[in-house]
């Protein structure tokens, strides 16, 4: 298989190369191809996850169980201060 990359994607690969992790344009692709599949798998993971977390909310919302959406909000709010606090 022959590739062609833009530029800067092969200066980056001969920078890797250069710092000695990698011996070979081919290495450096192959661990980028595996993070790449890691990456993926876990994304569909999470959408698998999120999928089925919406279907119980969606059941629980069906069987009048929800919560009013000021108090959604008003805890989506301290979730984002506490995350906003814990980046200073």
């Amino acid at each position: 298989m022959n590739i062609t990359l833009p530029s800067e994607l092969e200066q980056f690969i001969q920078a890797q190369i250069a710092t000695g992790r990698y011996a070979s344009a081919e290495e450096v692709i192959s661990k980028a191809l595996k993070l790449l599949e890691e990456w993926e798998k876990g994304y569909q993971q999470w959408v698998e996850e999120t999928r089925q977390k919406v279907e119980v909310a969606i059941e629980q919302l069906d069987r009048g169980e929800g919560a009013e959406v000021e108090v959604v909000v008003e805890r989506l709010r301290e979730k984002l201060d506490k995350a906003r606090e814990a980046q200073r």
